[in-house]
């Protein structure tokens, strides 16, 4: 291919467009852009339709209220249809690793086991995926956890577990030249973070591949079993709404990249034979409950590498499912949101933010015979996500929060408290009975997610599965998904490096095969 590719802003084109290319990829985050990178680097014309604005460092200005409209999904206010789960999940030329905190896991072999046994995935084992982790982390600066990465917030974390005995472990993070800002979630204004807009995206434009902003592609077009194009709606990006069209013709194929629930709800918009009676089902999140706990010495979770440690401990309890700890950083309005509390109460929460520490515990769904929750779309197109909290992970919530408020105990807190609407505030081990009998429900208390999965599952068995073990739609010959909604489970680990690798290897044979 003669020369380098561009990143082309929707507000640069006409009413009406049209392109025609070898590959369409629908999202640039981390499966669309290697994706794109190893099909441009192949020789293959390349088009990345991505519906968030394109944005750099010079853009990302730590600021929550320009960065969360600007850089996530239906400007940072997308939650289940019941309003329980506050769903955290990127749009922008980068996808979710323009805003990810940069934690970096293989995925576990015991997750790979259960999609082989009981969810026949097949030829996909921790040997075939190791020369494409290997790469990816290469290519995105992960190397060992590193001790200068833990600030006060995760050091709590990691000092409460070691008292416990529960194994805490130093988290990989794909960055270079990181200056612990701690503002993650909100854009690296230095580059320092190894996201796909400035590694495997620069990569496919250096190699040809063209890159369109603000498109939101709303179907995709086929005919005789295969996919013709793709239609896009250009958003204005001041108000979000459409004031043009693109259509992307594909001579070769169409790979779906818009992340869980994007890419299910555009199969299901789409209709057309993409749809199984499967689209959308066995949506996983990790739904996440946060504590906190307030120390005398001030924590300032707002500084410094937003993750560093990790506590596995929990994630397998046998039948029960499990859980895993990590840290969030505490900035002022993800704060308050999270907060419980009205008026003079609430305040009284947020005067304190200095002194404040932040565990998360992100239940394993899927593992067990939970099915996890729904994706639909209703008759305008719109996305609704189902989500229903079983007696399954009500019981793991409640035991990771009497497990948190133990672990801040021992790492000296002075007390911990839940977010539940009227909080538990725990000071002993004696107050920890409290939380078995607390209510769990809609609203009742804050829960939410940053890790979409599933809902396009891939498997052999196409009464099983979306797509078959290398990404392929079993009913559309040359459409292909490489994102996380592939995923028969939730991972147990946070998901983005197991994007990149999983969609690695299917670009990778996709290219080998044409």
């Amino acid at each position: 291919m003669s020369g380098p590719g561009h990143i082309v802003d929707g507000g640069d084109l006409p009413e009406l467009s049209s392109i025609e290319v070898d590959y369409v990829v629908v999202g640039s985050g981390a499966g669309g852009s290697v994706t794109a990178a190893v099909l441009a680097e192949s020789g293959a014309k390349v088009a990345v339709l991505e519906e968030g604005g394109h944005y750099t460092k010079r853009d990302f200005n730590m600021q929550e209220s320009w960065a969360y409209p600007a850089l996530y999904q239906d400007h940072g206010n997308r939650a289940t249809d019941d309003l329980a789960i506050m769903i955290l999940q990127g749009r922008s030329v980068g996808g979710g690793t323009t805003v990810n905190w940069t934690s970096s896991f293989r995925t576990p072999e015991r997750t790979l086991r259960l999609w082989a046994e009981r969810h026949g995935v097949r030829g996909l084992d921790a040997a075939t995926l190791a020369p494409h982790f290997e790469a990816v982390e290469k290519r995105l600066d992960i190397g060992a956890g590193n001790p200068d990465d833990v600030n006060a917030n995760n050091r709590k974390l990691m000092e409460g577990a070691a008292k416990l005995g529960w194994q805490p472990e130093l988290i990989r993070r794909s960055v270079k030249g990181c200056a612990r800002l701690g503002y993650c979630g909100l854009g690296c204004p230095l580059d320092a973070k190894r996201s796909s807009r400035t590694t495997y995206l620069a990569d496919a434009v250096a190699a040809g591949a063209q890159v369109y902003a603000d498109c939101r592609v709303k179907l995709v077009e086929t005919d005789r079993g295969r996919v013709r194009a793709v239609t896009a709606d250009v958003l204005d990006r001041g108000s979000d709404r459409p004031r043009a069209r693109l259509v992307a013709y594909a001579r070769r194929g169409v790979v779906l990249a818009a992340g869980a629930i994007n890419t299910p709800a555009l199969l299901l918009r789409s209709k057309a034979g993409l749809d199984s009676g499967l689209v959308g089902r066995r949506t996983f999140l990790h739904p996440t409950v946060p504590l906190i706990a307030f120390y005398d010495q001030p924590i300032e979770a707002f500084y410094g590498a937003p993750q560093s440690v990790s506590v596995h401990h929990f994630a397998d309890r046998g039948a029960a499912a499990g859980y895993f700890f990590e840290t969030a950083p505490i900035h002022p309005m993800l704060g308050a949101l999270a907060f419980p509390g009205f008026g003079d109460t609430h305040r009284r929460i947020v005067e304190r933010l200095p002194y404040v520490q932040a565990t998360i515990a992100l239940l394993i769904d899927g593992h067990g015979d939970d099915t996890g929750g729904s994706v639909e779309v209703n008759g305008d197109g719109r996305v609704k996500l189902h989500y229903p909290m079983h007696a399954r992970l009500r019981e793991a919530a409640a035991a990771a929060l009497a497990d948190m408020a133990r672990l801040q105990l021992a790492a000296g807190a002075r007390e911990v408290m839940t977010l539940h609407e009227t909080p538990i505030v725990i000071r002993n081990e004696a107050d920890l009975a409290q939380i078995a009998a607390a209510p769990f429900g809609p609203n009742q208390h804050t829960m939410f997610s940053a890790h979409q999965m599933g809902g396009a599952a891939m498997g052999e068995d196409p009464g099983r599965s979306v797509v078959d073990s290398r990404g392929r739609h079993h009913a559309i010959e040359n459409l292909w998904i490489a994102d996380g909604s592939i995923f028969p489970t939730s991972l147990g680990v946070n998901p983005q490096l197991s994007i990149y690798a999983h969609a690695r290897l299917f670009a990778t044979e996709i290219a080998k095969a044409r």
